[in-house]
């Protein structure tokens, strides 16, 4: 075994190639680029930035800044790219595209230990240790091979996510837990008593009532809402699969009302009757601290989800950690394929890195191929030393990220076993909270970083 494989010459791929390289180890980088492009790219070089050239906030109390922050004191060296070539952007780290892709192409064309191999990988190496960082429109044929691989139903095409929120800017005083026709209930004059029984009820849904009054302001702002501009191929592919809820909406007004947002099965706890529509919410990691809106995919802008979407009774102060997406996608359901090294739990050879693992966005992708690339090598070493013993060696010296950390949160994330697992990007919903209970959520999050950086 003379070289590790890495397939993808994105982000992702570029940074597990460079941490591997760094330890002297060799590679073998595929990239199929210039002899085939994706739909979405057009650019030869190496880590091409494909949509916005921002790198998300610098910030501290921004989760995305704090893992940036992380990365730089790890040695990331496209976050080190990305600084010097940045541009003008306020409180966040933008980049000129052009010149940070060249950047980064000239640093590998340029490493002895890193061999650009131009062509599209179609077959994924059995003996060799393997990084597949294909992104999010992975060809064809390779994703047949990840499909044998994997498993064809943990593979996915496309991305319909519903907006996530915080548990603890819910406003439960609205909020009431339950399933439909067995939720838990309470009176007016027992709002404190019945907080205090809701917060020890875990794996159930968080409903949201609406009377007939709030349900149509909310109505007549989701159809008449901006939405994202797609591609033709992705508007072929999603919505053949999945509906957008504006669009459902659309079909008549009470249609979402037969759909997801049906109150059949449901007493409102403050009236003791049956709601006009109800809004589930369900728990989406093990912790209980951030829960998604069920029913919710949607092609909103950003910016529209939260205005629109904070008119939903409960909703008023939520803290969105992410919004819904719909778009062409390839992605595997890592919770229940990858370990929180972003290695294979069934085939040590194999790691993947980027958003096939479901990590979201520029700086996570990042994340994933560091990760990755420091323990590919790990690996590989390992190997040299003892063959033999080389896997039951590794799961002893891997080297994990803590969960207190935006990178081992991250890679926690994708890597518990979660049946509604969807892509995550960085927020502070997914770290552990603190032992003291701070109400200011800029304090809060200062103490998060503070946190995350001690353990880093």
């Amino acid at each position: 075994m003379e070289s590790i494989i890495v397939i993808g010459g994105g982000l992702a791929g570029c940074e597990a190639a460079l941490q591997i390289a760094k330890r002297k180890i060799k590679v073998k980088l595929y990239e199929m680029k210039p002899q085939k492009f994706s739909e979405a790219h057009s650019n030869e070089n190496l880590a091409e930035i494909v949509c916005s050239n921002s790198f998300k906030s610098n910030l501290l109390t921004n989760a995305c800044g704090l893992l940036k922050e992380e990365l730089r004191k790890l040695g990331s060296e496209l976050i080190i790219a990305a600084d010097e070539y940045s541009v003008p952007a306020g409180q966040a780290l933008a980049v000129d595209r052009e010149k940070f892709s060249e950047e980064i192409t000239k640093k590998i064309e340029g490493n002895e230990y890193i061999e650009i191999i131009r062509e599209e990988a179609t077959e994924i190496p059995k003996d060799s240790i393997v990084i597949i960082a294909t992104g999010p429109l992975t060809s064809q044929k390779l994703s047949e091979q990840i499909a044998k691989l994997t498993g064809n139903d943990k593979l996915y095409f496309y991305d319909a996510a519903a907006p996530i929120v915080e548990k603890d800017s819910i406003d439960m005083s609205i909020a009431f837990y339950g399933d439909r026709y067995t939720q838990e209930r309470g009176k007016d004059e027992e709002v404190e008593a019945w907080k205090e029984r809701i917060k020890e009820h875990k794996g159930s849904y968080i409903n949201l009532p609406m009377n007939k009054e709030e349900y149509e302001n909310f109505y007549n702002e989701l159809v008449n809402a901006e939405v994202v501009t797609l591609h033709d191929f992705e508007k072929r592919e999603i919505f053949e699969g999945c509906m957008p809820l504006e669009i459902m909406a659309k079909r008549g007004i009470d249609t979402l009302r037969f759909g997801p947002l049906k109150p059949v099965g449901f007493t409102d706890p403050r009236s003791g009757r049956r709601p006009y529509a109800v809004i589930q919410l369900r728990q989406d990691n093990q912790e209980g601290n951030i829960y998604n809106i069920v029913g919710f995919q949607t092609n909103l802008k950003f910016g529209e989800q939260k205005r629109v979407f904070s008119m939903i009774p409960g909703l008023e102060n939520a803290n969105f950690t992410k919004y819904g997406v719909m778009h062409r996608n390839t992605y595997i359901n890592s919770t229940y394929i990858l370990d929180n090294t972003y290695n294979m739990k069934g085939n040590r050879n194999i790691f993947f890195a980027g958003q096939i693992t479901g990590v979201e966005g520029y700086v996570e992708s990042i994340s994933s191929g560091l990760v990755a690339g420091i323990n590919a090598a790990k690996l590989y070493e390992l190997r040299k030393i003892d063959e033999k013993f080389a896997n039951n060696m590794y799961d002893k010296e891997k080297m994990s990220f803590s969960e207190y950390t935006v990178i081992g949160a991250l890679a926690k994330y994708i890597s518990t076993e979660n049946a509604n697992f969807q892509p995550m990007n960085a927020n502070f919903g997914i770290l552990p909270k603190l032992d003291e209970n701070i109400k200011d959520k800029k304090e809060r999050y200062k103490k998060l970083a503070q946190r995350a950086l001690e353990n880093i």
